[in-house]
């Protein structure tokens, strides 16, 4: 029954089990905690950084909610079966999936090593698969779930001046199997939906911006037609509206958040 009071509640992710790989950081870090203040219990999965994870688990538990944090290499078939059946043996489900863990590794074409390139596919497109089959697995049973993968706006375009070839056709990829992934599981009542940020400022961009502040102040930001680059924070609101049941028939979707750059 729709009304006011039942469209008060309809971004609410109360009660529901997540997990954000890469989640100990810049956009993955604000998306574990945009779930946890709408409600969700979340999983931090992390490779390395774990006293980052540690810490944000912490805070999260501290606002009321409860975290875990999962040592795991997003690119290992073992580590993600064992991401997902730890999660399952704390909470008994899985409702939400954020495949956010990625990596760039700038290389021109001609001088890209295999290595290099195999690398970045290994983490930023068969990681999204692993995590996504030891995931689904499970919310297959439970006939119900959730996932976002977060793409990006180099799936759309090639951007300039840095060159990583790699990393675009990994993030296209991402978005391609996102819309395959929909597609096959429909049938299970789980939805698979996709984030595609332009430039935001995270500790890599700053780097960047220390290095190249012509490239970020005159190329990024001036790309975008809002005329400037965004924040981690601003990825958050479209990543609830995607968990949630207000996002109830959308599915196979690529959102864009770049700031209109993509639009010229």
């Amino acid at each position: 029954m729709s009304g006011i009071s039942s469209y008060r509640t309809m971004f609410s992710l109360e009660g529901r089990k997540a997990i954000v790989t890469g989640g100990s950081r810049g956009i993955g870090k604000a998306l574990a905690e945009g779930l946890a203040a709408h409600g969700a219990d979340v999983a931090i999965v992390v490779q390395s950084t774990v006293d980052r994870a540690e810490a944000l688990a912490k805070d999260i538990r501290a606002a009321g909610r409860d975290a875990m944090v999962v040592k795991a290499d997003v690119s290992s078939e073992a580590d993600t079966e064992r991401m997902a059946e730890e999660v399952v043996a704390r909470w008994g489900r899985i409702d939400i999936l954020v495949n956010n863990a990625g990596i760039v590794l700038p290389a021109h074409a001609d001088d890209c090593s295999l290595d290099t390139w195999r690398r970045t596919m290994a983490v930023n497109l068969d990681g999204v698969f692993l995590a996504s089959r030891a995931v689904g697995r499970h919310m297959i049973r439970q006939k119900s779930g959730n996932i976002i993968n977060i793409g990006s706006m180099s799936g759309r375009i090639v951007n300039w001046p840095f060159r990583h070839a790699a990393y675009n056709v990994s993030k296209a990829g991402v978005h391609m199997f996102t819309k395959a992934l929909a597609t096959e599981w429909a049938e299970h009542n789980i939805r698979v939906n996709a984030l595609a940020p332009g430039y935001v400022r995270t500790e890599l961009t700053e780097e960047v911006l220390k290095e190249h502040p012509d490239v970020v102040n005159n190329m990024w930001a001036k790309g975008a037609v809002q005329n400037r680059i965004g924040s981690v924070e601003e990825l958050v609101g479209a990543a609830v509206w995607l968990a949630s049941d207000a996002a109830s028939f959308t599915t196979g979707e690529i959102v864009t958040i770049d700031g209109g750059l993509t639009l010229r």
